[in-house]
């Protein structure tokens, strides 16, 4: 079934979304700040405008694919918000990662003002989003799944459906969260170690990508540095936000968390020394400040 979905953020993930959607056949407006971006899925066949206030009235469903529950919040209930102007009964994907107490606070005043909602955080990466492969960890209604299954038909290979009430999908993606965060940091502390000792980069991959400490993440991020390409498809900043939400749940349930928060740090420390927009694997440059350390094919920090 067609649908007419407003998709609120074209960045990496909300680009490959939006795509998707409107390959398989959905009316897609695209909601964007940046006029590049706005222009790209235009250029795409694509609708796009500056402001969610200037959705079209009868969407069917919004996808959310912001930076942060804040973001979240104001792009649907702020100055400029979305559903001020939209009929009810549109079901609302919130696709950010958020803290679960978040989720569960925006569940019920989306649907007090007349809307659906599904807590719908995903996982795959700018190659899910592009190939419509995405992970979707969702929580919510047997109305709002049904409402959101042709969009979650479209931009998912995987749809895990885990309860009905709002939270519980964004403590999955938490969870997940951390385990993501603590790989990346890890998979760079062992590349940085490798090279200290002497070990050529390329061949360090080649033989961990195939032996028992492999991970995803050592597979999917190495090769950035291998090519000395910090361009952002997943910024350290992201890290910086995500184990801050791990790390701000454990605390609420006295839970320690030390991998996370070694984690953390280092996160932080890059991004004090000037990451923070970079792609994550470069938080292999905290080791590099520390131990001189010389990286592969212009992979300095710039």
């Amino acid at each position: 079934m067609a649908m007419k979905v407003g998709v609120i953020g074209l960045g990496t993930m909300g680009m490959g979304a939006a795509l998707n959607l409107h390959r398989k056949g959905h009316e897609v407006v695209g909601c964007e700040l940046r006029e590049a971006s706005r222009g790209a899925f235009v250029s795409a066949g694509g609708r796009a405008v500056a402001s969610p206030a200037d959705l079209p009235a009868d969407l069917d469903a919004v996808v959310v694919f912001v930076i942060n529950a804040a973001q979240t919040e104001q792009v649907l209930f702020g100055e400029g918000g979305c559903l001020a102007g939209l009929n009810r009964g549109a079901v609302v994907l919130c696709c950010a990662t958020i803290a679960p107490e978040a989720a569960k606070a925006l569940g019920p005043r989306i649907e007090a003002a007349g809307f659906l909602m599904l807590d719908a955080p995903v996982s795959g990466g700018k190659a899910g989003a592009e190939a419509g492969t995405l992970t979707v960890m969702a929580a919510g209604s047997d109305a709002a799944f049904a409402k959101a299954r042709p969009v979650l038909d479209a931009i998912a290979g995987k749809v895990w459906a885990l309860g009905d009430q709002p939270g519980v999908g964004s403590t999955v993606k938490m969870v997940n969260q951390l385990l993501a965060g603590v790989h990346i940091a890890t998979a760079a502390e062992a590349l940085a170690l490798g090279i200290r000792a002497g070990a050529d980069p390329q061949t360090l991959y080649d033989v961990i990508s195939s032996s028992a400490g492999n991970s995803w993440m050592w597979q999917n991020r190495v090769p950035h540095v291998l090519a000395g390409d910090d361009t952002p498809l997943s910024a350290v900043n992201i890290f910086v936000k995500d184990l801050g939400i791990v790390l701000d749940q454990a605390r609420a349930l006295t839970f320690p968390l030390p991998m996370a928060a070694a984690a953390h740090q280092l996160f932080l420390a890059a991004a004090a020394h000037g990451e923070g927009a970079k792609d994550d694997v470069f938080v292999i440059r905290v080791w590099q400040a520390l131990a001189g350390i010389d990286l592969p094919k212009g992979s300095d920090s710039k």
